[in-house]
């Protein structure tokens, strides 16, 4: 079993256009000697500057992104190679990890590294950058069954979904990467299946942490 897990939605973006000339990206950049357009763009720098987007409550939070991959990573389930990552973004960028690629623990060096990927995009290396939709995404995988957690999902205990993934041979989970609201009509037809695992709405992070060693346990136990 490889268990593909996947951040969709993530609010991981450069800067917009229509931002670059608000004040407070201009100062962000020029501290940084960055242009505005290859920085990333984060509410707790830019929040003046996004509230002039309509969806900014969706957006500008790398620092969610960067703690549910430290989450997965960390991980014997990752270490031992049976989990890969995978960011989908709002705007349909995918960056993959590589067999064992793990991201920074300092948030400076993952945004970073971030900027630099977007920048560049590259098609290969440790992180490799590409276009897909989140349907797209999933089925270029070849995943056999994939759950998408949300509380607008039917109700699981995780530890019946993780015992249904650790039977898969290559299942996929996906968890929103946005601060607040649910995932986009456009997206639900990705999945297999929509579960709430919890009333209230978790952070991804705890999500993840929580994900990754259900299906730790569930695989041990199927040995």
């Amino acid at each position: 079993m490889k268990l593909h897990f996947v951040i969709a939605e993530a609010a991981l973006e450069l800067v917009p256009e229509p931002l670059w000339r608000e004040s407070s990206v201009k100062r962000d950049a020029e501290r940084r000697a960055q242009e505005a357009g290859s920085i990333l763009l984060d509410r707790s720098v830019h929040h003046s500057a996004m509230l002039k987007l309509s969806d900014g409550y969706r957006r500008g939070r790398p620092d969610l992104v960067h703690l549910t991959l430290l989450n997965v990573t960390s991980t014997p389930l990752h270490q031992d190679g049976k989990a890969r990552v995978y960011i989908h973004t709002l705007d349909d960028s995918v960056l993959e990890f590589g067999e064992g690629a793990r991201p920074p623990k300092s948030y400076a060096r993952f945004r970073n590294l971030m900027e630099k990927l977007l920048v560049e995009r590259p098609e290969s290396g440790l992180v490799s950058v590409r276009d897909a939709t989140l349907p797209q995404l999933l089925k270029g995988m070849g995943t056999d069954y994939s759950a998408g957690l949300s509380v607008q999902g039917a109700p699981e205990r995780l530890e019946a979904l993780a015992g249904k993934l650790a039977q898969k041979k290559d299942p996929a989970v996906v968890v929103g990467g946005f601060p607040r609201g649910h995932f986009l009509p456009r997206d639900l037809k990705a999945f297999d299946t929509l579960v709430r695992i919890d009333e209230r709405a978790l952070d991804a992070h705890v999500v993840a942490a929580r994900v990754v060693y259900e299906v730790e346990k569930a695989t041990k136990d199927q040995r």
